[in-house]
């Protein structure tokens, strides 16, 4: 599996901590140093299953700066068994010009569209771009044009939103095309350095409270429920049959290339991550790898890292996964999340129910070697 980082956008989001810019000065100088990792990182010469680009906005580049790189991830890559490749996209780049160019790659087949919200109150709280015509119009757009595997971002908890008003975004998500086949809903999140924190440090914007927080997510679960979506993560949603199998293959720890500033890899046992600079990242690559820093995971590692993951999914934690070592520490450290039932033991697994799937970090921690 691959990912590529596009680090570019329109305007920053409030809330966004993804390293990316405004200014587009460099794009064409990035985009040359990409297409050079691309050529140049090393990885196992095996088909490639699933590709997400992802950012930033890679709906921001044209048709021809999109085709650019994936020239080259053809190049580079056996992309001839992709089950799924993924674009990340902003409603107001869905024109269907646009949406057209994308078809005529003939590689994309999922849209991944930052809706976050059909309220224009609640957009302009976030600094989007789009109104909330614009995101029904971009969902239609790209379902007439033959998309039919589209998954859209909704977010929760805003300053703005009430229950009701949460409520009535999920009521909007019944009325798109069949072609939406997967919801991802994710609770606000106050990063540090982002400018919703500034906004809250300095009162502007007051923080929903922890329980208008845990109703909104109820009313997720139960929408979900109702309209034939699958919860399958804690804040991911599918049609039967459409879970994403790229961030599925996150969850349980398989191997990924990352490529781009910023982008993390991999490879089973140590992990690499890029400069999140496009200048130092575009310099580097001029003089051959791209600039990264790296570690190699201990046995400790690799255990908590798959209970964080494997505890944020309905499928929990797979006895099978545990290393021997770890067996009984997780047998032992289980039993109290057993007996107040924020956990259930299974055969073969320890899973979450649905209140413990609220507490997964929490329990995740406790949890820990």
């Amino acid at each position: 599996m691959i990912y590529v980082h596009i680090p570019y956008c329109h305007r920053k989001c409030t809330y966004c901590a993804f390293y990316s810019v405004v200014s587009t000065a460099h794009l064409e100088d990035y985009l040359n140093a990409l297409c050079r990792e691309i050529e140049v990182r090393e990885w196992p010469d095996q088909p490639i299953r699933t590709l997400y680009l992802g950012g930033g906005t890679p709906s921001l580049l044209s048709p021809a700066q999109l085709g650019k790189v994936v020239d080259a991830l053809r190049r580079r890559f056996d992309l001839s068994q992709i089950e799924e490749a993924t674009l990340e996209c902003n409603p107001e780049d869905l024109i269907p010009e646009y949406i057209k160019a994308l078809l005529e790659l003939r590689l994309f087949n999922r849209l991944s569209i930052g809706i976050q919200s059909f309220n224009d109150e609640d957009l302009l709280t976030l600094n989007r771009r789009h109104s909330a015509a614009m995101a029904f119009e971009a969902v239609r757009n790209a379902a007439e044009a033959g998309f039919d595997n589209i998954s859209i971002d909704l977010i929760y908890g805003l300053p703005s939103q009430d229950i009701d008003g949460w409520q009535r975004n999920l009521d909007a998500v019944a009325t798109l095309p069949k072609a939406v086949k997967h919801l991802s809903a994710y609770s606000l999140t106050v990063e540090p350095g982002t400018i919703l924190s500034r906004q809250i440090e300095i009162g502007k914007v007051k923080p929903t409270s922890e329980t208008t927080l845990i109703d909104q997510y109820n009313a997720l679960c139960k929408w979900a429920l109702v309209n034939g979506f699958e919860q399958y993560e804690i804040s991911n949603f599918a049609r039967p049959g459409f879970r994403s199998r790229h961030n599925s293959r996150y969850w349980t720890r398989e191997p990924y290339l990352g490529l781009g500033a910023s982008a993390h890899s991999f490879d089973g046992s140590s992990r690499r991550w890029n400069t999140a600079d496009i200048a130092k990242y575009i310099g580097s690559l001029a003089n051959g790898d791209a600039e990264h820093g790296s570690e190699t995971l201990t046995d400790t590692d690799a255990f908590n890292e798959l209970v964080m993951t494997s505890l944020r999914t309905t499928a929990g934690i797979q006895k099978s996964s545990v290393a021997p070592q770890f067996s009984q520490h997780l047998a032992n450290a289980v039993k109290p999340f057993i007996a107040n039932g924020l956990i259930r033991e299974t055969p073969s697994s320890f899973e979450p129910t649905a209140s413990g799937l609220l507490q997964a970090d929490c329990i995740a921690a406790s949890l820990m070697a």
